[in-house]
C-alpha cells in the first residue's frame, strides 16, 4: 500500500516554490510539500523569519532554501525568478501564497492602498505565472496552485481592493489553466476560509470576532496551517492530474453555512 501511495501522492525529485512561505498557510504548505519529498524554496521579506523557517523545514528533513524579497516592488520578483531554480533545479510547483491584507472601508481606501494590494496580491501572482508556466508546459509536467480568499467568492468585512485582487486570483487561475493544463500543468485556486495565521492578526484582535467566526463554520472552529497540507500534496502530486481550473474552498463549511 506504501508504494502504490507513494506513486499517487510522493514528490521525490520535485521542486516547489512556495511565496509568503515563512509563516502561516504558505508555511504549512511548504512544509508538506516538503515531507511529501519536494525540495523547498520559500519566499518572504524578512531574513530572520526566512531563517527560522528554513531551519524548521530542515529538522523535518526538507530540502530547504529562501529568497528574501518583496513581491511588491518588481525587481523583488524578478529576483525570485531568476535565482529560485539555482538552488534544487527547475520549479515544477508554484504556490502563490504571499499577499498584504489592507483592510479599510471602501471610501477611506487610498490609490496607494490599492496599488500595492495589487501589485503583491495578482501582479506577482501573474509575473511568477508567467516566468515558470511556460516552463512547466515545455517539460511537459507541473502545478500551480494560487491561494484566493472568501473575498474570492463574497464579500465579506471591509473586502475592498483585497477583495477585487482575490476575486482576481481566480481568474488568473482559469487563464493559467486553460493555457498550460494540455501541456500537463494543472493550476488551481485554494479558497480559506478564517484561517488563524499572522495575516488575519488583526482581526483577530477584535473582542469576539474569532468566536463568532468560529461559530459560523459548520465543523465549530477556525481554521489553523496544517488543514492545507493534504489538499496541497493533493493538487501538487500525480493525484491531482485531473483536477484543474478549480477554486475548492478549504473552510470549514463557512462559505456554505
Amino acid at each position: 500500500m506504501s508504494g502504490y501511495l507513494d506513486d499517487l501522492f510522493g514528490l521525490t525529485g520535485r521542486v516547489a516554490l512556495v511565496t509568503g512561505g515563512s509563516s502561516g498557510i504558505g508555511y504549512g504548505i511548504a512544509e508538506a510539500l516538503g515531507r511529501a519529498g519536494a525540495a523547498v524554496v520559500i519566499v518572504a521579506r524578512r531574513h530572520d523569519e526566512l531563517a527560522q523557517a528554513v531551519q524548521r523545514l530542515r529538522s523535518h528533513g526538507v530540502r530547504a532554501a529562501s529568497i528574501s524579497a518583496d513581491l511588491g516592488d518588481r525587481a523583488g520578483v524578478d529576483r525570485v525568478c531568476g535565482q529560485a531554480a539555482t538552488f534544487y533545479g527547475d520549479v515544477d510547483i508554484l504556490v502563490n501564497d504571499a499577499a498584504n491584507n489592507i483592510r479599510r472601508p471602501m471610501d477611506e481606501l487610498t490609490v496607494d492602498d490599492y496599488e500595492q494590494t495589487m501589485a503583491v496580491n495578482i501582479t506577482a501572482p501573474y509575473l511568477l505565472g508567467q516566468h515558470f508556466g511556460p516552463h512547466m508546459a515545455q517539460r511537459g509536467w507541473g502545478r500551480i496552485i494560487n491561494i484566493g480568499s472568501q473575498q474570492s467568492i463574497s464579500a465579506f468585512g471591509d473586502s475592498g481592493a483585497y477583495g477585487v485582487s482575490k476575486a482576481a486570483i481566480t481568474g488568473l487561475t482559469r487563464s493559467q489553466a486553460e493555457a498550460w493544463s494540455r501541456h500537463g500543468v494543472c493550476v488551481n485556486t485554494l479558497i480559506p476560509g478564517f484561517v488563524l495565521t499572522p495575516l488575519t492578526e488583526p482581526a483577530q484582535a477584535v473582542p469576539g470576532r474569532v468566536e463568532a467566526l468560529a461559530a459560523r463554520s459548520m465543523t465549530g472552529r477556525n481554521g489553523v496551517p496544517a488543514d492545507f497540507a493534504g489538499i496541497a500534496v493533493l493538487l501538487a502530486s500525480e493525484a491531482g492530474v485531473y483536477v484543474t481550473g478549480q477554486a475548492i474552498c478549504v473552510d470549514g463549511g463557512f462559505s456554505v453555512h
